[in-house]
């Protein structure tokens, strides 16, 4: 009779404490992680898994992320728009956009439910990329030329405020839409004569290129103040979990800290992961980034100024890109909050 007793209060204990983790919908709430167990979340890349994504990779084979108490499913981004569509959607938790990118997609209303957390590269990697025996040397000899660029990329946006900054006739460019993983060999085939990309993708069009030295453009010649990319996340997922987004940031920045001291290891730690590029070209590529990362202007890897934000508001602005009425903190967060 007393353990008939028992297992009836035992039962109504179990029913009591399972109503009591419903959420009112039918539907139990997910349990936090025990004590030791890794908090798993997914991270998406700027586009395509490149070398000059090592820095991930170094964060979660040093074990940076597993101190932090997250396990990270690295998968391959498409692009700052594409990024912050998978992000407002639930379908990751971080995600690295360019930070121009995400201020003109914030100030043209078509992604609002997100906000940069940290700058990857204080100075912005947009650029020009031609090989030398192409008679592009300058950004004058660009008119007459063929360019292929991504739609709706960054470079190609950017093109007009640059060009009239470094004297480039504009309008007498052939622009060819291509993917971004056809250029380096239609470079090198000589099908364009020049390609929108990255600066740090310099060794990866030499490498298509049989060697063939590769001139870069760059954009920060002339538009200083651009940042590069930044780690976004959703704004409730700020607002629910600050102290997961301060760490996994801190994790990250450290593994990019890490990269850049040590660029062949970093390179030899990506080829582990990915085999999209050899570890040299990742290297070269970690290697290249360094002054874009830890800028002589900027206050330290990872560091967002607020004051910087504003004059790139102010030079999409002047350029027509976006209208008036952007706010410096409508999509940055200059400080994580240290949460509960």
């Amino acid at each position: 009779m007393i353990s008939v007793r028992r297992r009836t209060i035992a039962f109504v204990a179990a029913l009591t404490l399972l109503a009591a983790c419903d959420d009112g919908g039918g539907t139990a709430e997910k349990a936090a992680p025990a004590a030791g167990e890794l908090k798993t979340v997914t991270y998406l890349t700027g586009a395509g898994v490149q070398g000059r994504e090592a820095y991930i990779y170094v964060a979660m084979e040093k074990g940076f992320f597993k101190e932090a108490g997250l396990e990270v499913k690295v998968q391959p981004g498409n692009g700052t728009e594409q990024n912050l569509k998978l992000l407002q959607s639930g379908q990751a938790d971080y995600a690295i956009v360019d930070i121009t990118a995400a201020l003109i997609a914030y100030g043209e209303k078509k992604f609002t439910d997100f906000t940069v957390v940290s700058a990857v590269q204080q100075l912005n990697l947009s650029c020009i990329m031609a090989l030398s025996d192409s008679g592009i040397s300058r950004p004058s000899d660009l008119a007459g030329k063929t360019i292929a660029y991504i739609p709706g990329g960054v470079v190609y946006t950017l093109f007009g405020a640059y060009a009239k900054l470094a004297g480039v006739d504009a309008t007498k460019i052939k622009w060819v839409s291509m993917a971004p993983a056809q250029m380096p060999q239609n470079l090198a085939a000589g099908s364009i004569d020049a390609a929108t990309q990255f600066a740090v993708g310099k060794p990866a069009v030499e490498n298509a290129a049989k060697g063939r030295t590769a001139v870069i453009m760059p954009f920060s010649t002339y538009l200083t103040d651009l940042y590069g990319n930044g780690l976004a996340v959703t704004k409730k997922a700020m607002a629910d979990d600050p102290k997961q987004v301060q760490a996994f940031n801190a994790a990250m920045l450290k593994g990019l800290q890490y990269a850049m001291e040590h660029p062949d290891e970093a390179g030899d730690i990506y080829a582990k992961y990915q085999k999209l590029q050899p570890a040299r070209v990742a290297a070269a590529e970690t290697t290249l980034m360094k002054p874009y990362v830890q800028s002589a202007n900027s206050g330290g890897i990872g560091t967002l100024d607020r004051q910087r934000v504003v004059r790139n508001i102010a030079l999409i602005q002047s350029a027509g890109i976006i209208p008036a009425g952007l706010s410096p903190d409508d999509a940055v967060t200059y400080e994580i909050p240290s949460g509960k």
